[in-house]
């Protein structure tokens, strides 16, 4: 079964022809974000943007949310999320943003209505830091990057 929670949504005036996210199928755990941008935006090889997404939201207390990028994106044209995941915060008003990235070697056409991201609801837990002196030993110990193989 999954949980659901409700998400206030506040569709902005530019926005109004283009359909607020949703899932693209019953099991996804995204809802797809649209390019909410006037005309065409040519993304170079190498360049970043922040593409506005058109609505705001109102997040339960106790959960945040995630943009994440579209696979499809990622793999055909190499056009990520740049700080992926970007998370928005319970008490975050504004319009969402999606700052992209073309990590791909040629230049991306964005068009207005472009699914270029997901957004994920999720809880968060707030973790409480207790300094001690020492911390317990395990098999890995401080063994960092590539400590556990390849």
């Amino acid at each position: 079964m999954t949980a659901t929670v409700t998400i206030q949504v506040q569709r902005l005036p530019h926005a109004e022809d283009l359909p607020l996210p949703r899932y693209e199928t019953d099991n996804a755990a995204g809802m797809d974000l649209m390019a909410c941008i006037p005309a065409d935006v040519v993304l170079g090889p190498g360049k970043r943007m922040r593409v506005p997404a058109g609505f705001a939201i109102a997040i339960p207390e106790g959960y945040e949310a995630q943009v994440r990028p579209r696979s499809g994106l990622a793999v055909m044209h190499g056009i990520t999320v740049l700080n992926a995941p970007g998370t928005i915060d319970a008490d975050y008003r504004g319009e969402l943003g999606v700052l992209l990235i073309n990590h791909g070697d040629n230049a991306y056409t964005i068009t207005r209505g472009m699914r270029i991201a997901q957004l994920v609801i999720a809880p968060v837990v707030r973790a409480h830091l207790a300094e001690v002196a020492e911390l317990s030993q395990t098999a890995r110990g401080a063994g960092g990057f590539g400590s556990t193989g390849s």
